[in-house]
């Protein structure tokens, strides 16, 4: 840790050192270590666009340790690029989505009634012990997102708002907008992002391939940040349950899981900037997938978006970030991975005939321009327009250590992965020359 702070100090000198393209990593078989959904357990070892108004800054918050041990590496199994670090700084139990606030904590969604929040992640060493930011009985309690001087949560069957400004919660959570009200059936999660003076909302479809009655299913809304004026910004997208907001540009950015039982190795699981495309964006499901391919027979799929990046078919994109390309801070990235999009991908339950899953956990990068890919889609490749960043979840056998989830960046530079499996919650930064990783074959 000594070194890693020494390294950081050097930080200016990261971009220069960035011509050389190396790193990547391999995989070795290590325990789990499951915690219930909901459980705020003890330390164990993205921002938004700015809205219409200046957004109170909240003040940080103690913690009652007079000097910062060092935070644990994470498990040795799990690899990132070379000039990179890893380690694990909290516990949450089922932890889904991420959202750090400007001092420094990071809020996190659960797959239970819990949304916790864990003190000084951005700390130079060990985070503060986790604790219940708010209890909302209605589970999962998954999407989190900070904008506008509150902190939102999506659920099941509503939007939540709860005031943020002082560094504590100064109010009791207040629903502001209801999802799902034909009622609840297969996908359940809902997520959230700010962008400026709106709130996007994603809510998953109520069954792997069906026309959908509710219509607030397989969609992603808008509104206000009151919850006044939703609309849908994007339709037929069977679940999109990764969404982040370009805090530089304000385009949103989405990604989730696509269809069940079809030919294998397709659909392709998808990322696109979707308050790009006029709404109501149609994505096309359950009829149309990645080229305009119809997948139901007869099916017109002519006037359905096309997306711009692709991932292996099951890869199930859960959590998506765009990296500042304006970041500052002790722990800011190379320039070279400033402005990329990281998606943080569960990995799929579906397996080959070895029995191994098809598709691991991991965490990719991919690097853009501006709200595009800097590498047009291959249809052919679905592999070919992003990088590795943290891989190691699952071994050549198929076993597991743990499942990737939420991803964002905080206010230092700092990226944090969560993990629902094990509940850790991981921080990455810059050690020394820190490179581009490779292509995952």
């Amino acid at each position: 840790m000594h070194q890693l702070l020494a390294s950081l100090a050097g930080a200016a000198l990261l971009a220069a050192a960035l011509a050389a393209c190396s790193g990547g990593g391999s995989t070795t078989p290590a325990s789990g270590n499951n915690q219930p959904p909901g459980v705020v357990v003890g330390v164990v070892g993205g921002p938004t666009s700015a809205p219409a108004t200046p957004t109170p800054v909240p003040t940080a918050t103690p913690t009652s340790a007079p000097s910062v041990p060092p935070a644990p590496a994470a498990d040795p199994n799990l690899h990132v690029p070379a000039g990179f670090l890893i380690s694990t700084i909290a516990q949450v139990g089922g932890a889904r989505q991420l959202a750090p606030l400007p001092n420094g904590d990071l809020i996190v969604g659960t797959e239970g009634t819990t949304v916790a929040i864990v003190p000084n992640a951005e700390s130079p060493g060990a985070a503060g012990t986790p604790a219940t930011f708010a209890t909302i009985d209605d589970a999962p309690a998954q999407g989190v997102a900070y904008g506008g001087g509150f902190v939102f949560v999506a659920t099941q069957f509503g939007v939540y708002r709860v005031p943020y400004s002082t560094g504590a919660q100064s109010g009791t959570p207040q629903k502001i907008a209801s999802v799902r009200p034909g009622g609840s059936s297969d996908h359940t999660s809902s997520s959230v992002t700010v962008s400026g003076s709106s709130l996007y909302v994603s809510v998953g479809s109520s069954c792997n391939a069906c026309v959908e009655t509710d219509p607030t299913r397989a969609t992603i809304q808008r509104m206000a940040l009151d919850g006044s004026g939703m609309s849908a910004q994007a339709r037929r997208w069977r679940n999109a349950i990764g969404i982040t907001t370009d805090p530089v540009s304000g385009v949103v950015w989405a990604g989730g899981a696509g269809q069940d039982n079809l030919p294998q190795g397709h659909p392709y699981e998808y990322a696109d900037p979707v308050s790009t495309r006029a709404a109501p964006a149609d994505y096309g499901w359950p009829d149309c997938e990645e080229n305009h391919v119809a997948y139901t027979p007869g099916a017109n799929c002519s006037n359905v978006v096309v997306p711009a990046v692709v991932f292996p078919a099951y890869s199930t994109i859960i959590g998506v970030a765009v990296y500042p390309t304006s970041q500052t801070g002790a722990y800011a990235f190379p320039a070279a991975w400033r402005g990329g999009l990281f998606a943080s991908m569960h990995g799929s339950w579906h397996a080959g005939s070895n029995g191994v899953p098809i598709a691991p956990p991991h965490v990719a990068f991919v690097p853009l321009n501006g709200s595009a890919p800097a590498r047009a889609v291959n249809w052919n490749d679905p592999t070919a327009q992003w990088n590795d960043f943290l891989t190691g979840f699952q071994n050549a056998s198929g076993a597991r250590i743990g499942r990737s989830t939420g991803v964002a960046v905080g206010p230092q530079g700092s990226l944090f992965v969560a993990d629902d499996a094990t509940g850790n919650i991981y921080r990455i930064r810059p050690s020394a020359l820190a490179t581009s990783a490779k292509v995952r074959r």
